[in-house]
């Protein structure tokens, strides 16, 4: 199989909850690749890549997804045999990578360096348990790397209190510019006077943006990436993606209104999603 194999044409026979949301759009085409860390060592899923869906392994439906969006090409980065295996068996483009990787994102710059991407292109990583994930979403957050930001990643308004104080949401709030200022598991921005008085509801003309776990990134600086320290913050509120405003680097952010599919974290979860398959 080559490194690299052009995305398939789009399939015709979507599920009708499963279409690309126009929510999603990317506003500038762009070229970029696509890049699926799949783990097996899961703790609360084991062997979760290969979980069966409506008669796929859940990778596979994962790339079935990406290769919807503009990508130019979708590779799945495992460190395992199996894995490989599914992929090949259904014409998936993958890598096997080293076992020993951090990060899903240690593990995509391993494959994009090694398909020999150049230093211009973009990345995104689509976690390998987001089978709903929209493909528009995937577009926009690669339109939004730029050279003043290396990295780009997603948000959508939080508005729920529930959610806005439960730190298992993560917050970002922004520049002027539409960049990340700070990423929290906080309540951010803290409202001082509403919150003062009243924490059970959301304050009038108050917006606060929950963080979308996908990312986009110029080659140049994923290559980097691994060999950035981990900043003091990042470990406090562990989130890996303090790394990089700590090192004086720019995260884009995409923001839509409404919370993106969720993924499969948990058996709930897959069966969730089994559902909408076979609905």
């Amino acid at each position: 199989m080559p490194l690299l194999t052009r995305r398939p044409a789009p399939q015709r026979a979507l599920q009708p909850a499963l279409q690309p949301d126009p929510l999603f759009a990317a506003t500038l085409p762009v070229s970029f690749t696509v890049i699926i860390p799949a783990r097996m060592a899961s703790t609360r899923l084991p062997d979760k890549p290969l979980a069966d869906i409506a008669g796929l392994p859940m990778v596979v439906r994962v790339a079935q997804r990406a290769a919807l969006s503009s990508a130019a090409h979708v590779i799945v980065a495992t460190e395992h045999p199996d894995v490989m295996a599914a992929c090949a068996q259904h014409g998936i483009a993958a890598r096997l990578t080293r076992a020993d990787h951090p990060s899903g994102t240690d593990r995509i710059a391993e494959v994009a360096a090694a398909v020999g991407l150049p230093e211009d292109a973009v990345i995104v990583n689509v976690q390998g348990d987001e089978p709903l994930i929209d493909p528009g979403l995937i577009d926009a957050c690669a339109a939004r790397v730029r050279a003043e930001a290396p990295v780009a990643t997603a948000a959508h308004a939080i508005h729920a209190a529930d959610d806005l104080f439960n730190p298992n949401v993560v917050k970002v709030v922004l520049d002027a510019r539409g960049d990340a200022l700070l990423f929290s598991r906080a309540p951010l921005p803290w409202h001082r006077d509403a919150f003062a008085h009243d924490r059970s509801t959301m304050p009038k003309d108050y917006l606060a943006l929950r963080h979308v776990g996908i990312y986009a990134y110029r080659q140049s600086f994923l290559q980097q990436y691994p060999s950035l320290p981990p900043s003091p913050i990042e470990q406090v509120e562990a989130l890996e993606q303090l790394r990089v405003l700590w090192n004086g680097h720019r995260i884009a952010v995409h923001v839509v209104d409404e919370a993106p599919a969720a993924g499969v974290d948990t058996p709930e979860d897959l069966e969730r999603v089994r559902r909408l398959f076979s609905a």
